[in-house]
């Protein structure tokens, strides 16, 4: 089962594609961010995140895509900005019929550490652990992807 991983956000999309043999062997096959330039119109900001996500889509062929659900921030205006990259996302996924999940942060928090508070560095170090990596995964929207990814693995049942 390959798994892609999504931390939607309009300047910072983070992925990560997990291979999943069972719910104990993962792997990270690879993972990423799809960066937008602020000074770009919200439109070229969108369509180049389908694009990028696209490419993912086309390298690594995912079964499933695990997505974060937004939480409202203080801030309207961040939600609807990435709001509308979530539609972006979520639009490319469909149009590939990629069966998409979403989870809440605390819940991937839950799935990893068994704590829904946990913070981002316990949350970063358990993906390294999971995944038998060398180092953190970098940047942290990358990172915060492959959580979603292992999330989605734990909690469907691939036993």
């Amino acid at each position: 089962m390959i798994v892609l991983g999504i931390d939607p956000g309009l300047s910072l999309t983070g992925w990560g594609i997990i291979e999943a043999k069972s719910a104990n062997n993962l792997s990270a096959l690879n993972y990423g961010c799809i960066t937008t330039p602020p000074k770009e119109s919200l439109i070229d900001r969108l369509k180049f995140i389908n694009l990028e996500l696209q490419s993912v889509i086309d390298k690594y062929k995912p079964e499933v895509a695990a997505i974060e659900q937004l939480f409202f921030l203080k801030k309207s205006a961040s939600v609807a900005l990435v709001s509308q990259a979530r539609g972006a996302i979520v639009l490319t996924l469909a149009l590939n019929k990629i069966p998409v999940f979403e989870y809440n942060p605390r819940l991937v928090k839950i799935a990893l550490t068994g704590y829904g508070s946990a913070d981002k560095y316990q949350m970063q170090h358990m993906i390294k652990t999971f995944l038998k990596l060398k180092e953190i995964p970098k940047p942290d929207d990358a990172a915060d992807a492959l959580a979603i990814a292992v999330c989605h693995i734990n909690t469907a049942k691939y036993k």
